[in-house]
């Protein structure tokens, strides 16, 4: 308790109010949008091979990854409420423009490796249901997933993602109805962190997967979007402590999904002496374990959970790019509309070069974890400025706790690439 409380109180001053239950509901939404983007493929990916290599020793690395996550989107979310301004868009208006452009033009090859993660794990999900050639299916999904972002508002995709999401979650809860989970292994691997010998780039895979550096984005925008900063001083204290709500469920939502997804491999392949390489050697594995349709569910919400993903990795990349021009997102400018093509269209271009879809799917999100400190760096700088933010300006130890996150991950990469040399 004494950790939430702490928590909420990151880039938030004098909350005394408590917000009513059903008026808490009217603003659940944006975090949910950005769950999806840390129950995406690249997870399943990268959960899978953990589970499936290491048992439950993993575990640590999701509920680490998710507690940095909840500081960094709330702190994030702030910047958008307070300012009305995306990460990008501050970026683009406090910064050096050269430092701006460099880390946002890196942010959006990020958000283009994180698209490729999710587009191919909707293609893969097809090939499992429908035996479609992986291309073919990149292809169906892009055209897809642009119809959706052509055609739907942000309030409107949030009712399709909190369904995507729900029903994602509903598939996971089956599979682990069927399977006998060493809890009290588990509940050790969630809180007792280790390094078995040959793990860290599955650790980096599972940190770029779920701190993700698009999402850092994506949530601004989807908080700026709605103009909080044009009302009174009220009316922001008020979002502001709803904000913390919305991202503490949706980000405990997302913390089990992955959980759910090492627990799966835990208890089925590696209880097996089975490694996972490709999303579809693990489908084949569950028929005969868990049977029919236990693989059915697991390709259904893999598709799911590629499509909505994809949804918001192309938003995300969209509002990186128009903020590099000092604007919103918006789907009829056409910078936005740049932002989404270079995103989802890079994307499907380099899945057309890559021979194996499941090595793809885990080099994307290390790819991920590469970049994440840059954006993390520009973000406690903007959200910790005085001319910035006001009165809202990070206090210290909402910096050192903001900085303690960003060396963390710069530590992690530093010790991939040791293993790598070695």
């Amino acid at each position: 308790m004494a950790l939430i409380n702490w928590l909420r109180g990151l880039g938030s001053h004098e909350h005394k109010p408590r917000p009513g239950a059903l008026e808490i509901l009217k603003y659940i939404g944006p975090g949910l949008l950005v769950t999806v983007g840390f129950i995406d493929p690249g997870n399943w990916a990268s959960n899978l091979a953990a589970g499936s290599q290491f048992g439950y020793k993993l575990l640590w690395m999701v509920t680490l990854s998710t507690i940095m996550l909840i500081i960094l989107q709330h702190n994030v979310a702030h910047l958008g409420i307070v300012t009305g301004l995306c990460l990008s868009e501050g970026a683009s208006k406090h910064l050096r423009p050269w430092i701006g452009r460099a880390v946002l033009i890196s942010a959006v090859m990020a958000a283009v490796s994180t698209a490729l993660a999710e587009i191919l794990g909707a293609a893969i999900g097809l090939r499992m249901l429908f035996h479609i050639p992986l291309k073919v299916g990149a292809l169906l999904t892009v055209a897809f997933i642009s119809w959706m972002l052509l055609s739907n508002s942000y309030r409107r995709l949030e009712r399709w993602i909190i369904g995507f999401v729900s029903l994602i979650g509903l598939s996971f809860l089956y599979e682990l109805s069927l399977l006998h989970i060493g809890w009290g292994k588990a509940a050790t691997g969630w809180v007792m962190p280790g390094v078995p010998a040959g793990s860290m780039p599955i650790i980096m895979s599972v940190l770029g997967a779920v701190v993700m550096p698009h999402n850092l984005f994506l949530h601004s925008e989807i908080i700026q979007s709605r103009q909080w900063h044009l009302e009174d001083e009220r009316v922001i204290e008020r979002q502001l402590r709803y904000e913390f709500t919305d991202t503490l469920f949706a980000m405990i939502v997302g913390w089990a999904i992955n959980s759910s997804m090492i627990l799966l491999a835990a208890s089925t392949f590696f209880v097996e002496k089975v490694q996972v390489n490709t999303l579809e050697q693990a489908q084949e594995m569950l028929r005969p374990l868990l049977g029919n349709a236990a693989a059915v569910v697991l390709a259904l919400a893999l598709l799911f959970s590629g499509i909505s993903s994809s949804v918001t990795a192309g938003m995300a990349g969209g509002s990186i790019f128009t903020g590099m021009f000092g604007e919103p997102y918006d789907i009829k400018d056409r910078h936005t509309r740049w932002g989404v093509l270079i995103t989802c269209l890079g994307a499907v271009l380099i899945i057309f070069f890559i021979s194996d879809a499941f090595k793809g799917l885990l080099i994307s999100q290390m790819a991920l974890s590469i970049q994440l400190p840059w954006t993390i760096a520009i973000q406690v700088v903007l959200t910790s400025s005085p001319r910035v933010m006001g009165k809202y300006a990070n206090t210290l130890p909402q910096k050192l706790a903001l900085w303690t996150v960003a060396l963390v991950v710069a530590a992690l990469n530093v010790m991939l690439l040791v293993s790598y040399v070695r």
